[in-house]
């Protein structure tokens, strides 16, 4: 799946914000409290609308008037356009669409799309079209091919307006276009990496993919030897490479039943357990392991990746970050590291911006003065520390 294009409308900061042909790795760049964490929250939100409902996924926000962008009073509304990669030349273009608004100060679903469109000037197909709870779905999903086909209906109902159709509907084969994006929410993966989180031993168990805090590090490394040894081979590889004087990382039992990360320094006889190692080591074992999992997320967001890592090894990491894109998996990264920025392309940066309290987002590649000062040889981070990609579009 590739994200094409996102609109979000009262999303907090984000009175109306439009994100058009998506690059598979995007770069937000703009000073603390201008969005950035929002707009990682936005998918953050859909996953947590999908697994519980819509009012849950407010209320660990602060509930629905806090959500809403101060002094609106309608729906908050997300839209993301975004095709699927398989073996087609032309997949179609598929738009989900989801309106929340407040009935007798509940949060409801006020109306939810999921619909394809054949060809640029073709008719959608609804695929999935509720409101407040009621609505229909199509069930002749395989004659979309068929141009002469049209659509046939089933009228179908949620337990409360307040769940996604596409959490109920989803779950059943039969509504294929419902159950594949359902699964690919599920299958985001919006880190929110804690060192902390991830030093302490784990309880013996078993996980394939690293968690959004990191805390069953210790058990994805033990499935990545036990499961995938070329791939954790590379991983230590790299590890080698780029963190100084670790030869090794294993998982290893101990007497309690717990699973404990230990790191190998060539210089020393005997290894260090995890929380005596730096911060910058665990956080890059870490993104090792997220970067090479086999089964990559469709979406990957991160934070500031740069924290607690040595400026040489941004370039390193940056690659990873493209690697990963080109196996399947597109990347959102949040950053403020100059050097960060001097290995990203200037059509892969958007930088974010306040106006009377407003988010903007503008596109680096739309402002000449840019664009000219990168073809003259001028570096990407270079220009974020002159400060000129702040308000690039007054």
């Amino acid at each position: 799946m590739k994200i094409e294009a996102l609109r979000v409308k009262n999303f907090k900061a984000f009175k109306e914000i439009k994100l058009t042909n998506l690059p598979a790795i995007s770069v937000f760049i703009g000073a603390n409290g201008t969005g950035k964490t929002t707009l990682f929250d936005v998918f953050g939100f859909l996953r947590d609308a999908l697994q519980d409902n819509v009012r849950v996924a407010l209320q660990k926000r602060g509930g629905f008037k806090e959500v809403i962008t101060r002094g609106e009073t309608g729906a908050i509304e997300i839209e993301i356009k975004f095709r699927e990669y398989d073996d087609r030349t032309h997949s179609p273009l598929v738009t989900y669409s989801l309106i929340i608004e407040l009935d007798n100060n509940q949060p409801v679903v006020k109306r939810e799309v999921l619909k394809y469109r054949r060809g640029a000037k073709g008719q959608p197909w609804h695929f999935l079209d509720f409101k407040k709870g009621s609505g229909m779905a199509i069930t002749n999903e395989s004659s979309y091919e068929d141009k002469e086909s049209k659509e046939t209906k089933e009228e179908q109902t949620v337990d409360s307006p307040d769940i996604l159709a596409l959490k109920g509907l989803g779950q059943f084969q039969r509504f294929k276009a419902a159950n594949s994006f359902r699964k690919l929410i599920e299958s985001w993966h919006v880190s929110d990496f804690h060192i902390g989180d991830a030093r302490p031993s784990q309880e013996t168990g078993y996980a394939e993919h690293l968690s959004t805090r990191g805390e069953n590090m210790a058990l994805v490394a033990q499935f990545m030897y036990e499961n995938h040894r070329p791939i954790f081979n590379e991983i230590l590889e790299k590890m080698a490479q780029r963190v100084p004087g670790v030869s090794n990382v294993e998982a290893t039992d101990t007497e309690d039943g717990r699973i404990l990360l230990r790191f190998q320094d060539g210089s020393f006889k005997d290894p260090f357990i995890a929380r005596y190692v730096s911060d910058g080591t665990i956080k890059m074992f870490a993104y090792l392991l997220l970067l090479h999992d086999p089964n990559p997320h469709p979406l990957l967001c991160v934070e500031e990746p740069e924290n607690q890592l040595y400026p040489s090894l941004f370039g390193g990491l940056v690659e990873e970050f493209r690697d990963y894109a080109d196996k399947g998996g597109q990347v959102m990264i949040s950053t403020h590291s100059p050097d960060v920025l001097n290995h990203i392309k200037l059509s892969e940066i958007f930088c974010l911006s306040k106006k009377q309290g407003i988010t903007v987002i503008e596109r680096a590649s739309e402002n000449p003065l840019l664009v000219d000062l990168i073809k003259e040889g001028d570096l990407p981070g270079a220009l974020w520390k002159q400060g000129l990609f702040t308000g690039i579009n007054p």
